[in-house]
């Protein structure tokens, strides 16, 4: 059975990953190891700490022994960060290391928006302003157009993971815009699994959520194809290619 194995930073939402793999059929095995996160806090410094190659080195020997084939760095914000020069040699670095294929949630959502042959996107982001503009800078050097960037203002990984279906819905009608073709929430530590036919129900287009994404750029690292409506858009009407 392929394995694609995670890199999971802290403790909030890591429970969407066995919710994954549940839900895409028990056709693909997607281990977990926790990163030593630092300071829990979206702010430039912190993540900058959190997203580097020492604590990204360390959880890597455990993967491997668990079968991993390929290695994505859960994490949006601790990726972007970097910059689009900086994030492609931190996945880099990491590919180097693990000696598999690597990406990180941040070009997780580059690749999806390209998958689902969007252009036009909106954030609706937990973190600060200053955060989110990161994001939108990324996504800019990845080809899409940034139609509108919300913020929540939120610093700490642990208060986003206690939010529930009506707060991650909330979150998505706050950060949609009319002329965004696909909404994206970019934070792991939001609980998004078992909410994606809400969150495209309520918004009538494609919603594209971290863990999501993140799940779906390691099946395209391993070029796996899995249709699961129950993964919204993504995993119903894409191949990876």
């Amino acid at each position: 059975m392929a394995s694609v194995g995670f890199l999971y930073p802290g403790h909030s939402a890591e429970d969407d990953y066995p919710r994954l793999e549940t839900l895409l059929g028990g056709t693909v095995r997607l281990p977990l190891v926790h990163t030593d996160i630092g300071e829990d806090a979206h702010r430039v410094d912190a993540l900058l700490e959190m997203g580097s190659a020492g604590r990204l080195a360390a959880g890597v020997d455990e993967l491997k022994e668990r079968g991993a084939e390929a290695v994505v760095w859960a994490c949006t914000s601790a990726s972007f960060v970097f910059g689009w020069e900086g994030a492609h040699e931190q996945v880099r670095e990491l590919s180097a290391t693990a000696g598999l294929p690597a990406s990180s949630t941040s070009f997780a959502f580059a690749h999806a928006v390209q998958a689902l042959g969007a252009r036009r996107v909106a954030i609706a982001a937990t973190y600060p302003d200053d955060v989110a503009e990161r994001f939108h800078a990324f996504l800019k050097s990845a080809g899409a157009e940034v139609v509108s960037t919300r913020g929540s203002g939120i610093i700490t990984a642990a208060e986003v993971g206690t939010w529930g279906v009506e707060e991650v819905l909330a979150l998505a009608r706050a950060g949609d815009h009319p002329d965004a073709e696909v909404v994206l929430l970019p934070d792991t530590a939001l609980h998004t699994a078992e909410h994606l036919p809400a969150l495209e129900a309520e918004l009538r287009k494609p919603v594209l959520t971290a863990n999501q994404v993140t799940a779906w750029e390691g099946l395209r690292l391993l070029d796996r194809t899995i249709n699961c409506p129950a993964l919204g858009t993504l995993f119903s009407r894409t191949a990876h290619s």
